[in-house]
C-alpha cells in the first residue's frame, strides 16, 4: 500500500511539474517527445514513431490545429500542401499536429490529399512539452533549437507568412 502511495504521488508531482513548466521559447531546444504520425517513412524510414530530435540537420515548421478536418485548420493544412514544392526546394520539413489519433489523421490526409505529415498526439505530450493553448507554430532551426514562434495564426494566410520567414533561414 505505501510503495503504491509512493509512486501515485511520484508520478503526480511529475505531472504538475511538467504542467507547470514554462514553454520552451525562441533559443530553447526543441522538445524530443516521440509520436506517430502520417506518411512516417517521409520523417523516419522503417519507423514506428519520430520526435523533433530525429530530425535535427533540417529546418522544421511545426504546425498545431486543433482539430483535424474542421474549417480553420482544413484552410492552413491546404495551405502548407498547397507550398509544399517552396518548403522542399528549401529543404524545410513541415509537419502538423493536433490531439487527433493516428485513424483521424490519417482520414484527414486522406480527404484532402495532405502532403505533409501529421503527428498524432492524443495523450497530449507535445502540447504539454510546447505549452499549446490556441493554433501556433514553430520553425525549428538545424540545430534542433526554436528560432521562431508564432501564437497568433491566421489560417489562411500563415503558411505564406512561415515560407517568408523560412527563406531568411535559409540564406
Amino acid at each position: 500500500m505505501n510503495r503504491l502511495l509512493g509512486l501515485t504521488l511520484s508520478l503526480l508531482s511529475t505531472t504538475l511539474l511538467a504542467l507547470a513548466a514554462d514553454p520552451p521559447k525562441v533559443g530553447d531546444p526543441a522538445p524530443d517527445v516521440p509520436l506517430t504520425a502520417t506518411q512516417i517513412s517521409s520523417l523516419k524510414k522503417g519507423a514506428d514513431t519520430v520526435s523533433l530530435k530525429d530530425l535535427k540537420g533540417k529546418v522544421v515548421v511545426l504546425f498545431y490545429y486543433p482539430k483535424a478536418d474542421t474549417p480553420g485548420c482544413t484552410k492552413e493544412s491546404c495551405g502548407f500542401r498547397d507550398l509544399k514544392k517552396e518548403f522542399d526546394a528549401l529543404g524545410v520539413v513541415v509537419i502538423g499536429f493536433s490531439s487527433d489519433k493516428l485513424e483521424a489523421q490519417t482520414k484527414f490526409t486522406e480527404k484532402y490529399n495532405l502532403t505533409t505529415p501529421l503527428f498524432a498526439d492524443p495523450d497530449k505530450k507535445l502540447m504539454t512539452a510546447l505549452g499549446v493553448k490556441t493554433r501556433s507554430t514553430w520553425v525549428i532551426d538545424k540545430e534542433g533549437k526554436i528560432a521562431k514562434i508564432y501564437d497568433k495564426v491566421n489560417p489562411e494566410k500563415h503558411p505564406a507568412e512561415v515560407l517568408e520567414f523560412v527563406k531568411t533561414l535559409s540564406k
